[in-house]
């Protein structure tokens, strides 16, 4: 009887161990939930983000032009000042004194015009009148012209004196922003200084310079031929900040600014921006969207869908006809609005999987839904919040 009890014992486990088992295997596995998005075949206008850096239009250094010492001032620092504004004053004394010096040789020698001219007329009478001999009155009117060259040329001594006085006075010769004062007050100055007096930058306009290959210059001169893109207005570009905040002020692309750098081979565009609030300065760095053209039968996918292999090979997850996950190796060619154009390996109307790719397996069936951005999903939510709340 005892082994019959344990026989019996033994024949309920193993029911009880069938039976779960037999559970197990009825039991169905729920298929991955992924949110898709379905390609479409779109025109796009695409874009390139070039790094840049900004430069002044036109950029004076104040420098001397007379030998001195600094007496004053005239400017605040980083001020904004017009064409022919004073700077700088140096010390006028001296330039003053040649100044008088100059005018009173020049009226020594208007007196000498003066005495030889009425020398000369006189000795003219008289040798036409055989008193004094025809030497005597060439002489005369020898010294005359001499006398007048004597005054053209204290005259120029005058101007040039009077110009060095004037030249005592710093001013400058753009308007635009001036930077700090290089020198300051009693400081000797002269004409052959290395280093300016300060520096006067134009920022109602200034230009950025970006690099890029020449391959993309190409595409922008197709896409001109092409029509789409007018080169005679300028190209329209796009300047962002920091954190690819645009910036306010528009620039345009000028063709007559395009050159090649000898050392790396790449082109060089230079943009004009006009900068009425001075926000760009002179050796900013930002990044200029340059218009490539327009692209017909663009696909795009969101940034997120994108994989990428270990060896750097893009990837992405489509779900097929019959629900199930295949992936597939892709090719993209830069973004459009934070969304990737593939240029090789998807087709118009898959599905491609946005969200719960680390979830898939090749051949694997999933329970695909629609993505929706998430500025979309939010707005929705708070939608149905509210609704909800009434």
């Amino acid at each position: 009887m005892k082994t019959n009890r344990i026989q019996t014992a033994v024949w309920a486990v193993l029911a009880v161990v069938l039976a779960g088992c037999a559970k197990d295997e009825v039991a169905p596995v729920a298929a991955p939930e992924v949110s898709v998005v379905s390609l479409s075949a779109a025109t796009v206008q695409r874009d390139d983000e070039l790094p840049g850096r900004v430069a002044a239009v036109r950029t004076a250094q104040i420098r001397a032009q007379v030998g001195g010492i600094v007496q004053r001032r005239l400017f605040a620092q980083g001020a904004e000042v017009q064409a022919g504004t004073p700077l700088f004053q140096i010390d006028p004394a001296a330039f003053r004194a040649e100044v008088d010096s100059a005018r009173a040789l020049l009226q020594r020698s208007e007196a000498a015009v003066a005495r030889t001219r009425v020398q000369s007329e006189r000795l003219g009478s008289l040798a036409a009148a055989q008193a004094v001999s025809q030497q005597a009155r060439d002489d005369a009117h020898a010294e005359h012209q001499q006398a007048v060259a004597d005054v053209a040329q204290a005259r120029a001594t005058l101007a040039r004196r009077q110009l060095d006085l004037r030249y005592a006075t710093v001013e400058s010769p753009i308007a635009g922003r001036i930077d700090q004062a290089l020198v300051t007050e009693g400081a000797l100055v002269t004409a052959s200084d290395a280093t300016p007096m300060a520096v006067v930058q134009q920022l109602d306009q200034v230009y950025v310079d970006v690099r890029q290959p020449a391959s993309m210059l190409e595409g922008i001169q197709r896409a001109v031929v092409a029509g789409q893109l007018d080169a005679a207005k300028g190209l329209p570009v796009t300047l962002l900040g920091t954190g690819g905040t645009p910036y306010a002020e528009q620039g345009r692309m000028l063709f007559s600014g395009i050159n090649v750098d000898a050392e790396t081979g790449d082109i060089v565009l230079r943009i004009v921006v006009d900068n009425p609030a001075r926000r760009l300065l002179p050796g900013m760095f930002v990044r200029a969207r340059v218009p490539r053209g327009v692209q017909v039968g663009a696909l795009l996918v969101p940034q997120q869908s994108v994989l990428r292999s270990t060896g750097g090979q893009s990837y992405a997850w489509v779900v097929g006809k019959e629900g199930k996950a295949v992936i597939r190796t892709i090719e993209v060619d830069g973004l459009v609005d934070r969304q990737y154009v593939v240029s090789h390996g998807l087709q118009a109307g898959e599905r491609v999987v946005v969200e719960g790719q680390e979830r898939l397996q090749e051949g694997m069936a999933v329970t695909a839904r629609l993505w929706q951005p998430a500025a979309v999903a939010t707005a929705t939510a708070t939608a149905a919040k509210a609704v909800g709340s009434r």
